[in-house]
């Protein structure tokens, strides 16, 4: 559910027309919906509310500081990977008390600054990584709260980039060494085992996966309990996949009926970490058309937001469903919809059939709010898009454009070159 639809032939952002932000703001243009995100959020809270449990919000999805305290005014937690991420969350407003630590390549920095941030919790991913945050949290004489991520060899059915619970994937300890390694977190003076994590992938549009991979760390939850093992927190990472094309996937109390009775009884707190699912369909990136041109038997849609405003078509080959902000009713052509970037997989869209666009006309690329501004680079020396966030009848701008100048502010020049 999301909150952009048309009025007339006039595609709005809740009440305010798209077309007067492009005008007002240019293009590219990254527009998000506050009712939308806000919906989201309490979709997973109302799903949760009979059991005790703390929603951490995926940084990694869009990481823009409205968009995090849209987040934190609703209690919302959040789910980091690095020390940037952890420092947006507590600038945001985030307690550092429901802030979840997970990634593969944590630094000895970034232990030390989450270890004096005091988080919730250190999702491990390794026995290496394990004996470098007690030797860190040794160093501050700390106690460092820790989960395992347990891989729990789950096929979640979805992009092999973006899988992350089967056993080839970098992520998380092998279900069968798990008990190993919560003996060896045992034996460590400066860490404190508080629970257990798993995160199979991401944009996942079925149920089974999910349901099997809890199951599965279900198993270990009751045998480290009847190991007298004090765990707390059950971390079940998100993943939860949204509508890009005619995907129908489960909405959060759709999921949380298929695992809370697995873990009703239990005395356990529920830790997840929805991303995508709150703020995918809250947001899109609208573009002009910059020129129109055929060549090799091919029609193309020239706009000026490329691969580095929205990397997913060419990373992924991703859909995103591409609609006119004004409609015209003009006849459909079929297009490939590419950027200005000097690369032949610089695309939003190839074969797509759209109504027939004029120069300077507006589209609307769909489903942009996660994975969007937050991959996006600065490739081609390009300037970064603005971003709005727009309130009933209000708007703002959350981020400036980029400028010349930003591109570069940070570089230094050697003095023999002066």
């Amino acid at each position: 559910m999301h909150f952009f639809g048309y009025k007339g032939s006039e595609l709005y952002a809740e009440d305010v027309p798209v077309r007067q932000l492009a005008e007002k703001y240019g293009t590219p243009l990254y527009v998000y919906s506050y009712r939308t995100i806000e919906r989201h959020f309490r979709a997973y809270d109302e799903a949760y509310k009979a059991f005790p449990h703390i929603i951490c919000y995926a940084l990694k999805a869009n990481t823009n500081g409205a968009i995090l305290k849209v987040l934190a005014k609703n209690g919302g937690g959040a789910d980091i990977v690095s020390g940037g991420e952890l420092y947006r969350a507590l600038r945001a407003g985030i307690p550092s008390e429901k802030i979840v630590y997970a990634g593969v390549g944590k630094t000895e920095e970034e232990i030390r600054f989450a270890l004096t941030a005091r988080v919730l919790m250190f999702n491990v991913e390794s026995e290496d990584e394990l004996r470098e945050i007690d030797r860190v949290a040794g160093t501050m004489r700390r106690k460092a709260p820790i989960a395992l991520r347990i891989n729990p060899d789950i096929n979640p059915q979805t992009h092999p980039y973006i899988s992350t619970g089967l056993k080839e994937n970098k992520f998380g300890i092998p279900i069968e060494d798990a008990l190993e390694n919560y003996r060896l977190a045992s034996r460590l003076r400066h860490v404190r085992i508080v629970g257990v994590h798993k995160h199979i992938g991401s944009q996942i549009t079925k149920l089974s996966p999910f349901v099997d991979a809890m199951k599965r760390v279900l198993s270990l939850v009751d045998e480290l309990k009847r190991r007298k093992f004090d765990i707390r927190y059950l971390d079940i990472g998100g993943g939860l996949g949204i509508p890009y094309l005619d995907e129908n996937p489960p909405v959060p109390e759709d999921l949380a009926k298929g695992l809370l009775p697995l873990v009703n009884g239990r005395k356990l707190t529920l830790v997840m970490e929805p991303g995508r699912s709150i703020v995918g369909n809250a947001g899109i990136l609208v573009t002009k058309t910059l020129y129109l041109k055929k060549g090799g038997g091919k029609d193309y849609v020239i706009v000026d937001a490329g691969m580095n405003d929205l990397m997913r078509p060419s990373l992924y080959g991703a859909y995103h469903h591409i609609v006119p902000v004004v409609k015209t009713g003009r006849a459909k052509i079929t297009a490939d919809i590419v950027g200005p970037i000097c690369e032949s997989g610089d695309f939003l869209a190839k074969k797509r059939q759209i109504g027939r666009v004029k120069r300077g006309e507006y589209l609307a690329v769909m489903s942009a709010g996660a994975y969007g501004m937050s991959m996006s680079s600065n490739y081609n020396s390009r300037p970064s898009p603005a971003e709005v966030l727009v309130k009933g009848k209000t708007h703002s701008l959350i981020r400036e454009r980029g400028t010349y100048e930003g591109l570069v502010r940070d570089e230094k020049v050697p003095g023999y070159l002066r």
